[in-house]
């Protein structure tokens, strides 16, 4: 049980961390909004790696693989969550981009 409380606790931070940095994508066009989430995600997989190793040391082998099921898929989660960001965030450098070529191609009122 205790074991599913930090599970929980991580993913909620994890969860917590992806929110801001969507939210903070601007549209730059860069990778590092992306790259923060998977090195979270990445981050809170080895704490669970470690708890699994923890784990199977106590002799709670069946824990141990669940843990290890779960930081594979927190990793799996965090790569998905980095492509997500960078492909929003490559659409709104692409909308920029054009709402400045289409105000730069409108004759100004007279």
């Amino acid at each position: 049980m205790h074991g599913d409380n930090h599970v929980k606790t991580i993913q909620m931070l994890l969860a917590a961390a992806s929110l801001s940095l969507v939210a903070a994508c601007g549209g730059q066009g860069d990778d590092a909004a992306g790259d923060a989430v998977a090195e979270q995600a990445d981050a809170s997989a080895d704490a669970m790696e470690n708890s699994a190793d923890s784990m199977e040391a106590a002799g709670n082998e069946m824990g141990a693989d669940s843990m290890e099921a779960q930081a594979d898929a927190t990793r799996e989660a965090g790569e998905m969550k980095e492509e997500a960001i960078d492909n929003a965030d490559m659409g709104a450098s692409a909308n920029a981009a054009t709402e400045a070529n289409a105000e730069a191609a409108t004759p100004p009122a007279q």
